[in-house]
């Protein structure tokens, strides 16, 4: 169901049904992950090394993140920023599920390759996910520093942060670590469509009932994508995070060392230099159950939400259908 579908039953979903269904998908897929995101966040931006065997930095472990944020800051912390990164979900959601929809639509009646291999699904998918960047990194900027400030916080409320940023930094501010940003989601966003349409296709080789989306196997196709796709790209995430807090220096001494970076070339290198090669990997841990849940949640609701729409629109037909019969 995911991706247009030439040999579907019934009507094709238009771009606006399928940015109805990416957007809700987002919306529940955040509010279910949103305390792996500000653990993955806060190991990203930890200059100190991330390790239970010898603890140097303020966060060293899962479970004792989980409980010093708890602690210091309450069980809210695990949900700071939410408000933005809600927004992004929904419009990344929208923006990326009806330009995949409308690109492999365009493949496939454009070129003579099916839209529903995986190949296809690897472009169009990269594209879509870099079209919903350049349109939400604003919103991935601030939902950053609201997940990675402390106590007391910089930024009361959203339009604080906005008016304030704006403010003291200039509106480029909002587009800190873009360019890492589209370097790792066309791979990152293509491995996820790439890997699902492989997984589903060797789970279910044989032809099923049409939108029967939403279902166990959704999620797991999904969440094996989120995890392969996630680690084969982690470090440009890394280095996006650490570009996003430029300017925010102060907001983060009580956690620890600091770093100002000059740009992408100058934050590798420095990272190198001070944390070695395990330094590009900082988060992997909730990153990994972050991207399985969320690439699997993603993909579920999207096909659930598709699903009932499909079934939505099948019943108006079907009154329609058997209100003119009884007119005749």
């Amino acid at each position: 169901m995911v991706g247009y579908d030439p040999g579907a039953q019934g009507a094709a979903f238009s771009a606006e049904e399928a940015a109805l269904a990416g957007s809700a998908a987002g919306m529940v897929t955040r509010a279910l992950v949103s305390p792996f995101d500000v653990l993955k966040i806060r190991f990203q931006l930890q200059i100190e090394r991330v390790s239970s065997q010898r603890p140097e930095g303020k966060y060293w472990g899962l479970f004792q993140a989980s409980r010093c944020i708890h602690s210091e800051e309450g069980l809210s912390a695990f949900w700071k920023g939410h408000i933005p990164a809600q927004l992004l979900s929904i419009c990344f959601g929208a923006v990326q599920f009806a330009s995949f929809e409308v690109l492999t639509e365009v493949v496939h009646k454009s070129t003579p390759y099916d839209s529903q291999t995986a190949g296809v699904h690897f472009v169009c998918g990269g594209l879509a996910a870099c079209s919903a960047t350049v349109v939400c990194q604003p919103l991935d900027t601030l939902r950053t520093r609201f997940a990675a400030q402390g106590e007391p916080k910089v930024y009361r409320n959203l339009r604080h942060a906005v008016s304030t940023m704006c403010r003291s930094e200039g509106v480029l501010t909002f587009y800190r670590g873009l360019s890492p940003t589209l370097m790792a989601v066309f791979p990152y966003a293509g491995l996820q469509f790439f890997f699902y349409n492989v997984f589903k296709k060797l789970l279910a080789p044989k032809p099923k009932k049409e939108n029967s989306g939403g279902n166990l196997q959704s999620l797991i196709c999904g969440s094996g994508a989120g995890m392969i796709s996630k680690t084969m790209t982690y470090p440009f995430d890394l280095f996006k995070k650490r570009l996003q807090v430029g300017g925010f220096e102060a907001a983060r001494v009580h956690f620890g060392q600091v770093r100002s970076y000059k740009g992408l070339v100058d934050c590798v290198v420095q990272i190198a230099k001070d944390e070695g090669a395990r330094g590009f990997f900082k988060g992997l841990s909730p990153s990994l159950v972050k991207a399985a849940l969320s690439t699997g949640f993603t993909f579920f609701w999207y096909e659930f939400f598709l699903n009932v729409m499909h079934n939505v629109r099948e019943k108006k037909r079907t009154k329609g259908f058997t209100k003119d019969l009884k007119e005749r």
